[in-house]
């Protein structure tokens, strides 16, 4: 697994572990499932404890002029490369390209359900990485407008069915909203993956106790 543990590392950085403890994908594992899409590619799900306590998520929002996906919210990543040693280094690599992440502090402890996209045909590979708070973010100025530190309990209240337009087709979709940013599609999807994980985990925990 491509991954490196800084040390020390924080108590808030043990204190997400437990929380996510035994109901993570193996990274290994996950990058083997077949997943329909032409294309292989990752992302990191970067998560940090935030001065107040609570669990917050690393996004990025693409620049409006951007050809594909313009102006989305999603996680830092992309497809894989031939350099690449495995699905995971491409998703510490493309962190570091887009928002300036360094590899050596980001504790990979699991990841998400593979899922495909339906427009761009990708298959996406999701890794769960543990980073200490107040990192300085670098944005790739040539694909990055924002980078985003949201907690996740506000994505949990902004989480809706709503009625969208792709491409002159209408649909209904799973959406988070924090404020004024939208999170709609893959990235949707796996965040639902994500809060599903953590309730189960919360749920044995309370059931050990």
């Amino acid at each position: 697994m491509s991954s490196a543990s800084p040390s020390p590392a924080s108590p808030g950085r043990a204190e997400l572990r437990a929380l996510l403890d035994g109901v993570l994908l193996d990274p290994v594992e996950a990058a083997a499932l077949d997943v329909h899409g032409r294309t292989d590619a990752a992302v990191l799900v970067p998560l940090f404890l935030g001065a107040d306590g609570a669990p917050r998520v690393v996004l990025t929002r693409r620049r409006e002029d951007l050809r594909r996906h313009a102006g989305e919210i999603s996680f830092p990543g992309g497809r894989e490369e031939d350099d690449d040693a495995d699905l995971c280094a491409t998703a510490l690599r493309e962190a570091q390209e887009e928002i300036g992440l360094d590899p050596d502090g980001v504790e990979v402890i699991g990841a998400l359900q593979p899922t495909p996209t339906i427009a761009t045909n990708f298959a996406v590979y999701p890794f769960v990485g543990l980073i200490e708070p107040g990192t300085t973010w670098r944005p790739a100025e040539a694909e990055v407008a924002e980078v985003l530190e949201l907690r996740l309990d506000d994505l949990r209240a902004g989480h809706d069915r709503r009625r969208m337009l792709r491409r002159g087709v209408p649909f209904r979709t799973d959406t988070y909203v924090v404020g004024d940013h939208l999170v709609w599609g893959a990235t949707a999807r796996m965040l639902a993956d994500l809060f599903e994980r953590m309730d189960r985990a919360a749920a044995e925990a309370t059931a050990t106790t």
